[in-house]
């Protein structure tokens, strides 16, 4: 399966076995860890992965989820927090479908186990998905929603269905950043901004941005657009 598993800052090495185990379970040969909080190789999470202890210890480590997902066509995040902010949250069904209609390779990002991703890993997410629990309760165990999303994920691709036209591939998150980057130094030159409401208001642009599924091709337009503008402001000064 050309989908790569990212957990971000897993603590708990019985998780991390386990979705070794998971990943294997479910043709997944991709285990992405950021910055992890534990060994990762110790002896909880080898016996926890049991015949996937060769797939845990290929797993790549990264220092951020930026680096993780940068050569990934079509991520998804997954979130189980009421305080999400006004970022739109999407089913299985409707997430994972919009994943398929575009080109691998995929990922399948996981937080935290005491508090999942923050905003700003989400907004570098093009997708994000909740799953149908409790709002009493909503968040899983680590390991747990990650079966319950490889099992959707496996369900939609048995499923006899006709073929799907492939969707132009979005743009990676390390080029979406950079383009924000540049506009919004672009904004506070102009005054549009301000040091105290660049982040708000700039993570209301790339949620923009994720929603509209831009392309590699223009957010480089939108880059080139930005990079000139600036030029010509500062040319134009005495």
């Amino acid at each position: 399966m050309t989908v790569a598993i990212v957990l971000v800052e897993p603590a708990g090495p019985l998780n991390i076995g386990s979705v070794a185990r998971l990943c294997a379970n479910f043709g997944v040969h991709s285990l992405r860890l950021v910055n992890p909080r534990c060994e990762v190789l110790c002896d909880d999470a080898l016996r926890m992965a049991v015949h996937a202890a060769p797939l845990l210890r290929q797993a790549t480590i990264h220092p951020d989820l930026q680096s993780a997902i940068g050569d990934c066509r079509r991520v998804i995040a997954t979130c189980g927090r009421l305080d999400h902010g006004g970022i739109p949250l999407q089913n299985p069904d409707t997430a994972i479908d919009w994943m398929l209609s575009g080109d691998p390779p995929y990922a399948l990002i996981f937080g935290r186990e005491d508090r999942g991703l923050t905003n700003d890993e989400l907004r570098l997410c093009q997708r994000v998905l909740t799953l149908h629990s409790q709002e009493a309760y909503p968040s899983l165990n680590l390991s747990h929603a990650v079966a319950v999303v490889l099992h959707d994920l496996a369900r939609h691709q048995w499923q006899a269905r006709p073929s799907r036209s492939k969707d132009p591939a979005p743009a990676p998150a390390p080029q979406l950043t950079g383009l924000l980057d540049d506009a919004a130094e672009l904004l506070l030159e102009a005054g549009f901004l301000l040091p105290h409401t660049r982040a708000a208001r700039m993570g209301k642009v790339r949620d923009l941005l994720q929603r509209a599924t831009c392309r590699a091709e223009e957010v480089a337009l939108f880059r080139g657009m930005v990079r000139q503008l600036r030029w010509a402001i500062r040319a134009d000064r005495p």
